[in-house]
């Protein structure tokens, strides 16, 4: 099954990384965020890529034409110019690198990759900018079972702040950023049929708005709801968030060995 991730954007609210690489390849330790999506769909055995590049997307192509070179041992014979990797890196997916335009829209990516979808079957899309603990192998069997064209995971938002329960004066719960305990929102890890390609007619159309509301119109949309970790990067403040929890030793979306 092919998973599709929206790499394509800019990233404005994060212009300290992003004046010099596309927000996807913003790094969490010593790996870009986007290798940190990829792992975790992988550990669910789920290797098949296509990426919807768009803003510096040479950058992306570079990293992963680079990839097995960089993390092996590297023997060189000079006289032939015969590079051998030694120990090379397990990883083992299959990594499509697709121009989707500069300025396309969310939805206009999936419109230029519709070719190589629609005769596919069922596929997995999300955007490259998102970390979560999502069981992806559960949430597949959700969508298959309801049998509509699209299902969304739906999420509840850390909350920006931290909160503290009171006896009086004195604090008797702290909580650093809790998920907030009311509200769902788009999580960005869905699961479409090729139907929904029909609904997104051209390059400017925003994913998110008409084709995702049409499709809650016609009742082809159902919501995944995961109660466990979920973080987007949009800003700073959330980089130095997921760099603190990945230097932790601990990360929860860390779902591979």
């Amino acid at each position: 099954m092919k998973v599709v991730i929206l790499a394509g954007g800019r990233g404005t609210r994060l212009t300290e990384e992003t004046t010099i690489k596309p927000k996807p390849m913003v790094e969490i330790g010593s790996h870009p965020i986007l290798w940190h999506i990829m792992r975790g769909y992988a550990q669910a055995g789920f290797k098949d890529f296509i990426l919807a590049l768009g803003y510096k997307g040479d950058i992306i192509k570079d990293y992963f034409v680079r990839y097995q070179a960089m993390n092996s041992d590297l023997s060189v014979d000079l006289k032939t110019g015969q590079v051998t990797c030694e120990h090379p890196s397990p990883i083992d997916w299959k990594v499509s690198l697709i121009d989707t335009g500069e300025s396309t829209e969310t939805g206009g990516r999936l419109h230029r990759l519709a070719p190589r979808l629609q005769d596919g079957g069922t596929f997995m899309m999300t955007y490259g900018d998102g970390v979560t603990d999502l069981n992806i192998a559960k949430l597949l069997e959700f969508h298959r079972r309801h049998g509509r064209l699209a299902t969304v995971t739906t999420v509840r938002p850390p909350a920006r702040y931290g909160t503290m329960r009171f006896d009086g004066h004195r604090v008797v719960e702290f909580m650093e950023k809790p998920q907030t305990g009311e509200g769902w929102i788009n999580g960005g890890f869905y699961v479409f049929e090729p139907g929904v390609l029909e609904y997104i007619p051209d390059d400017q159309t925003i994913l998110e708005r008409m084709p995702l509301e049409r499709l809650a119109q016609d009742g082809q949309l159902m919501a995944y709801q995961h109660e466990g970790f979920w973080q987007c990067m949009d800003t700073v403040r959330d980089k130095v968030r997921l760099e603190t929890l990945w230097q932790s030793g601990a990360p929860p979306w860390k779902i591979w060995p």
